[in-house]
């Protein structure tokens, strides 16, 4: 049985640079319509200077979607009342192993990476761990 490794040492290795966002005035309509539509699984939410304040995933539209029960009425509630009010960070010099590790702990499908700053500047997923194992 061989034995699988990871090809990168870094956060930086692993994600994809420049993530997407949404503004925290968006509504559930327009982020299910910009998720669908770039095929996005999450987008972080910004403020108007551009801070993460959470991040709204495709189940965060669909578990409102059905508490609602909305079917086809437009629906204005804004991102802010549904996403998860937490982004779920690391450095860019974060080891590999430690963001797969983060990953699993945190049961998440995005951990977004943050420079020192705190701006967000990449988006790591399971799949772009996967995509870097040999």
């Amino acid at each position: 049985m061989s034995q699988l490794t990871l090809r990168a040492s870094t956060a930086a290795e692993l994600m994809n640079p420049g993530p997407v966002s949404l503004d925290a005035s968006a509504t559930v309509a327009e982020a299910t319509t910009f998720l669908t539509e770039r095929a996005f699984g999450a987008a972080v939410v910004i403020d108007d200077a551009g801070h993460p304040l959470g991040v709204v995933t495709k189940t965060d539209v669909l578990v409102h979607a059905r508490q609602r029960r909305l079917g086809l009425e437009p629906d204005d509630t804004p991102v802010t009342e549904f996403m998860t009010p937490a982004v779920f960070s690391v450095r860019p010099e974060t080891p590999a192993r430690s963001v797969v590790e983060q990953l699993l702990a945190l049961n998440v499908h995005h951990l977004f990476v943050a420079d020192a700053a705190g701006i967000i500047i990449g988006v790591i997923s399971p799949v772009d761990v996967l995509q870097k194992l040999a």
